[in-house]
């Protein structure tokens, strides 16, 4: 049985997703991660889709804010957060890394996006 969680930000997920894809067709698998990432972020903007990139998360502890920051790959929509990775395969602390950027950030949806893979784009949904 589906959820409205499901459905949330579904539209602008397929569209992300369609820009990712577009990307690994052109430029193939096992490049460098800032490559894949200059890349969706020009193809988001031929796209008309809004994004901003590598913007920092402040980690607080007792009220008082840390030196240490966090910088997702992507916001999306003003509701998605995209993380970005050029590795053989995700593995479970890439998938902990999105969780706690979505937590943190208080966004409800993640796109673990991996373009690594020679084949085609290895991606996941996260809706918290």
């Amino acid at each position: 049985m589906k959820t409205d969680s499901d459905h949330l930000f579904s539209k602008e997920g397929y569209d992300l997703m369609a820009a990712a894809f577009v990307v690994h067709n052109e430029t193939g698998g096992g490049l460098l991660e800032e490559i894949y990432q200059e890349s969706l972020e020009l193809e988001l903007g031929l796209r008309g889709i809004s994004f901003k990139a590598k913007q920092e998360l402040a980690v607080f502890y007792k009220g008082r804010a840390l030196k240490k920051r966090y910088i997702p790959d992507l916001y999306v929509f003003d509701g998605i957060v995209a993380e970005l990775k050029a590795v053989s395969a995700l593995l479970p602390e890439h998938e902990a890394q999105l969780i706690n950027y979505l937590r943190l950030a208080k966004k409800p949806v993640g796109y673990l996006i991996n373009f690594g893979p020679i084949k085609g784009v290895e991606w996941k949904r996260f809706v918290i």
